[in-house]
Order: structure tokens, then sequence, then C-alpha cells
């Protein structure tokens, strides 16, 4: 296969995010936005040492149990992937996903661990407590879009006021902007904010709802390009007939370059710019910008689990636990850190969005909690300045997971147990395989499907304590400076590592290539394979790796 070669092909298998994994007789293909089992045609883009990506031109076949979509904006919004697929198909997809991510750190643990399945969604359909839509056109010249991005879309916009993950009040509200704004849109007395010249006026509909209170917070998001009175705006809001209830709206201005929701000052046009969600019995004040899980009712789920976990270490054991002073790392709001309040004698959270750490402060307070404290910062300066050590840590970072200079520090606590909730696998995996190296061991994990119908889910791992792996020495390798001479047509350390995955499915680390390639005569720099001191040793590739690894040295014309 060359580039621009179109091919066909099934899919045998959809690896996370969306990576369509295709079969031809010419080899496998990536090929994005695909579902298990269809066949499908594809362009390819690219074919570097053995892996090829392809563009999806055409799906020839469904599977045989999909279904009808029931979102009429399903395969032109970029925001959902599988409905077409039968939700129990869905679970099993993501809990493969997930699964295939972690194996081969649970496989390389000695010790035992239980795989608890995947948690479903209390709801499929109009699940979110949050939306943020973006204003534009579908095409050059057409009228006025307020929605989500086209698919492989960065800049046009698809209106969709037909959204199923969302309520009726959100369609009625979006519907009614566009309305309102398209018109004047169309006689050329407004502009929407062109991403690429960086010119106009409308950007954001940012809308929140909370699902136990009905509360509804509005944010029209805008530049300083134009000057425009909203009060019309804000009175045409107030008069549609919705099962919720508008308790602000807002204008937040935002010139910033970034396409995204920057916060450069906000004007409130009615009511306030807050409002109030509960989860598991307490009652939380959710900002405009402040993070709080999408999916109320899953959160419940999701957050029950870690409760569960928490009180599962302390059940039925007559170890005494002392005062327990439990960290929650990237608190966000502090709902965990409540949540959790009543089994500790003081929790701790960190969060480095100072807005949210002044609405964990007011939530605390107002659900009688005054055993937590919240601290506004990033968590790796801040836990050089707390005097209080952990029994336990909660980690809920954000997607691109936890710095590794923290993640040292909240390794060298030696706790005996944490707890991560995590809402990307693939980084997820990057930092267990770092505290597998701090000597923790993964005891507990369930997949939690927090976003029914998108490629998105969540998972809560508990881990324990144990012994650091035979004085195993991290080694960083590095191509710079080598000596590629003999093996120009080569291939880095991730293409072979990526090109075993793929072919075995099995997961090799950067010092199992070192060492393969030093057997077969690709030396590395003096210090790539020397241990650190006299007395350490590394553990050996094992011979079912040696020979993949092998294999993929072959496959690259290295040997």
């Amino acid at each position: 296969m060359k580039k621009k070669d179109i091919v066909t092909g099934r899919i045998v298998r959809v690896e996370f995010p969306n990576k369509g994994i295709m079969e031809t007789p010419e080899g496998k293909v990536i090929v994005k936005n695909t579902l298990p089992g269809q066949k499908v045609s594809c362009v390819i883009i690219k074919n570097r040492n053995g892996r090829a990506e392809g563009r999806l031109l055409e799906i020839l076949e469904e599977p045989i149990d999909a279904i009808d979509s029931p979102c009429i904006h399903f395969g032109k919004c970029g925001g959902c992937s599988y409905l077409t697929m039968p939700y129990v198909k869905e679970l099993g997809l993501k809990e493969q996903q997930v699964r295939r991510i972690l194996n081969p750190i649970l496989e390389n643990q000695t010790q035992s661990y239980t795989w608890e399945g995947i948690k479903t969604s209390p709801v499929k359909f109009a699940y979110r407590n949050k939306m943020e839509f973006t204003f534009g056109d579908e095409e050059l010249g057409g009228p006025l879009t307020l929605g989500m991005h086209k698919r492989n879309s960065m800049h046009d916009i698809v209106s969709v006021t037909g959204c199923r993950i969302v309520d009726d009040d959100y369609n009625q509200i979006l519907s009614a902007t566009i309305s309102y704004f398209g018109e004047l849109y169309k006689n050329g007395k407004i502009s929407f904010y062109h991403r690429m010249k960086q010119i106009g006026y409308l950007r954001h509909l940012l809308v929140r709802k909370a699902v136990k209170t009905g509360d509804i917070l509005i944010d029209i998001v805008t530049t300083t390009q134009e000057d425009h009175d909203l009060s019309d705006y804000k009175e045409m809001l107030l008069t549609l007939d919705l099962s919720g209830h508008i308790v602000g709206i807002l204008h937040t201005k935002n010139d910033s370059k970034a396409d995204a929701i920057i916060d450069e000052g906000t004007t409130i046009l009615y009511g306030q710019d807050y409002f109030f969600e509960e989860l598991l019995g307490l009652k939380f004040r959710i900002t405009p910008f402040s993070f709080f899980q999408t999916n109320s009712l899953s959160a419940e789920v999701l957050y029950g689990t870690v409760r569960e976990y928490i009180d599962g270490l302390y059940d039925n054991t007559t170890e005494d636990p002392g005062d327990k002073i439990i960290f929650d790392l990237y608190c966000g709001t502090g709902t965990i850190a409540q949540i959790i309040a009543p089994v500790a004698n003081k929790v701790i959270g960190v969060e480095i969005v100072e807005e949210a750490v002044t609405a964990a402060k007011e939530n605390a307070s107002r659900n009688h909690l005054m055993d937590c404290e919240f601290i506004a910062g990033d968590v790796l300066k801040v836990l050089d300045e707390i005097e209080d050590k952990p029994n336990l840590i909660i980690l809920d970072p954000p997607r691109e997971g936890i710095n590794p200079k923290a993640l040292k520090k909240i390794i060298d606590y030696g706790v005996k147990h944490m707890i991560y909730v995590s809402c990307k696998p693939t980084s997820l995996a990057r930092d267990l395989e770092i505290l597998a190296e701090g000597g923790y061991y993964v005891q507990r994990a369930v997949a939690v499907d927090q976003f029914p119908w998108t490629n998105h889910v969540e998972t809560v791992v508990l881990l324990s304590k144990g012994e650091i792996p035979s004085k195993k020495v991290k080694v960083e390798i590095s191509l710079e400076g080598m000596d590629t001479d003999g093996f120009k047509d080569g291939a880095t350390y991730d293409e072979i590592r990526d090109w075993v995955q793929e072919k075995y499915g099995i997961h090799v680390t950067n010092l199992n290539i070192a060492q393969i390639k030093r057997k077969n005569g690709i030396i590395e720099r003096e210090n790539y394979n020397k241990p650190k001191s006299e007395d350490s040793r590394q553990s050996e590739t094992t011979p079912e790796k040696e020979k993949a690894i092998t294999e993929a040295l072959k496959h690259f014309n290295m040997i």
C-alpha cells in the first residue's frame, strides 16, 4: 500500500479512543471513526514502516447487529461515536479497550487483582449537565449555525437542535438562540468569530443544567470587537417554556485566540452566576467554568465506587487506621473530598483552579463538613507545603494524567493505598507503570461508562503498597547521539514498541528493546544499559518478548 491508494476491508476491532483496525490482503490499516464489523473503504494517508493509516471514504456495509441511530445529527456531528451500536456491545467494546491498555501492567505484577467489569450509566440519553456550543457556519457563506464541530473538521459547525444526549431544554435554548442571532446575521447586523481570520463577535453558548434541582445557567460568549445590547436576547430566553428554571444569564468576554471558552470578564445579565446540583445527598454550588462531572447520575456511580473502595479497606479488619487523613489531589470543586469526608478525620483537597477551590470551600461549609480543607495551587508545588501526612491518597487528574515529578512526590509518601480515578486509560496506564516502579500494584479495578454513545470511558483503580520489584532501575532511552549508520532504515523505540503491541499483543519497554538490540550487535552508548550501581540488577527480557522484538528488528531491516 502506498499513499493515495484506495483500499477496502473490514474493521476487526476498535482501539481507544477511535482507531478502527481494518484488515486487508495487503495488511492492517488504522481507520478512525469506524465500528467493529463495518466494511469500509479508505484512502491511504500514511504508510511508514508497515503501519498504514487511512481516511474513511465510505461505509460499504454495516455490522449485522447495527441499529438505526436515534439522533438525526449522527455522522455529521463529531460528538457521538456509537449510536448505531447496541448499548450492550458498546459496553463490551469500552471494557475491552480498557483491559487491552491495562493488561501489560496487570500481567506484569505478581500480586493477584480483581477486575470488576464495567458499570453502566443509570441514564443513556439526556444525561449531560453541560454543553459548550460554537457559533459558525456549516459551509462558506451559509447561514449562521450554532452547535458542535462537524466530524473531522476544526472549522465547520453543525447545528444540533435534535441532540439526544441533552434534554429538550438545551435544544429549545439552542434553537431560540439560532433564531434570534440568525436573523441579525442574515441582515449583516452581527457576526460570528472566524477562527482563522480572528475577527467576529459571537463565539460560544455555554449551557449548564442540574439534573436534580433543574437549575439552568446560560452564558453567551463573545469577543469585544463589536458592541451589542443583549437585553432583548435575555428577555427572549426568559419567555421560553422550559421544564427547568433559568437561574442566571451571563455574558462572558473572550478575545483569546484559543478555540476554547476563556473567561476574560463576565457580566450577569440576569439572576446569578452559579447553580446548584445534588450528588449522593450533598449539595454543590457550581460556577460557570468550574469542573463538575457532566453526567450527574453516573457521577454518583463513579464516586460511589470510590467510597465503596475506601469502605472495603477498613471493613472486616482489625487494623487500627488511627487518624485517617486523606488527600484528594486534583479535587475540582471538592466533590470526592466531601463524599468521603464522613469516613475520614480530615480531607485535604488540592486544585489548581482557584474558582473551583472557592466553590469547594463554600460547598463543604454548606454541607456542614468542617474537616475538609482545600488548597489552591499546582499539586507539584503544594505537596511541599502541606505538613500533614496522608493515610490514603485519591488521584483524579485531568486527561493528561499526572506530572511525573508530582507522581514521584506522591509515591514518596509511602501510603498503603491509593485510589486513581481516570478519564483516559492511556494516561492511566503510563502512570500505573511509574506507580509500579514505586512498589504499588493494582488490587481492584473497574470501568465506568460515564458518557454513553461517545468514545470516552472512566476507570477507577485501587492500588496497594507492595515491595519495590527487585531493585529495578528505570533507564531512560534516547536515540540522540547514537551511531545509526548501520541501520539508516531503522525505527524509533516507539515504532518498535507499537509494532510489537500490534503484531503480538505484547507490551515491551525501552529497556527490553535496548537489551535485544545489544544482543544483536546494535550498540547503544555505554550508559544506556549500565546499572547505576554495582549491586543493582536489571530484569531480563523474557523469551517471548525477545522473540517479538527480534522479529520487529527484522521487520524494520535493523538486523
